[in-house]
């Protein structure tokens, strides 16, 4: 039977893979769903779309070069990311000031799905892999992640893919990563994550999340203190 390992080294069109992983990862919560349209494109027309040109420094200026894919089954914002719901919350919703405490996976979908943070990654690393704490509003993570947990509420899934953008995924200025999270747990996942996001080649440098928020701590709550 396949695994998740064999799909992420497979040569599949990233949409395959995105509908493949949720069925092949560990977390029992990742469930299909049926296709959205998303730019005008019906729910049976799978695969991958072509939209905005994607941001790539080395064409600065330029009216040419590689566009943003975008996926029939993903709703798309205004900012450019774009999520799937694969499992709806039933808790509390997040607002500016209140801790979010997530667990999160990561892929480099744009460059052959290659995992960045997973539990698998963070267990051959003789590690436990530990939840992601951060304050809404606070810029502590992506904002293309920012923007998609205070969309969601306690128990909630999501599958968020995040474009290369300034303003949406991770900032060129913070290699380490210690400004603007998350942060992979394992040296192999940073090492992964980075050789991407900061290859002078013109690579896709988009990244996928998987999201689930495990729990919404208003001030005051479980110990927390906004700010």
């Amino acid at each position: 039977p396949a695994s998740a390992a064999m799909v992420l080294r497979s040569n599949l069109p990233r949409s395959q893979i995105l509908q493949l992983l949720p069925a092949l990862l560990p977390a029992a919560t990742w469930r299909p769903l049926p296709a959205i349209a998303v730019g005008g494109v019906s729910s049976g027309d799978q695969g991958q779309i072509a939209g905005d040109k994607a941001f790539q420094p080395g064409l600065a200026g330029k009216d040419y070069g590689k566009s943003e894919m975008s996926y029939d089954d993903f709703t798309k914002r205004p900012s450019g990311m774009a999520f799937k719901e694969a499992k709806p919350g039933n808790g509390k919703s997040p607002v500016a000031g209140d801790r979010v405490v997530v667990d999160w996976s990561g892929y480099t979908i744009g460059y052959f799905g290659r995992p960045f943070e997973t539990k698998k990654l963070v267990e051959l690393d003789g590690k436990d892999k530990a939840y992601l704490r951060f304050e809404l509003g606070k810029g502590a993570v992506l904002p293309a992640l920012e923007e998609a947990v205070a969309g969601m509420s306690e128990g909630g899934v999501w599958q968020v893919v995040v474009p290369y953008r300034p303003g949406l995924s991770y900032p060129d200025d913070d290699k380490d990563h210690e400004r603007v999270g998350p942060v992979p747990s394992t040296f192999s996942g940073q090492r992964a994550l980075n050789f991407v996001l900061y290859n002078k080649d013109l690579i896709d440098k988009t990244l996928l999340f998987n999201v689930k928020v495990i729990r919404v701590d208003r001030p005051g709550e479980n110990g927390w203190k906004k700010g």
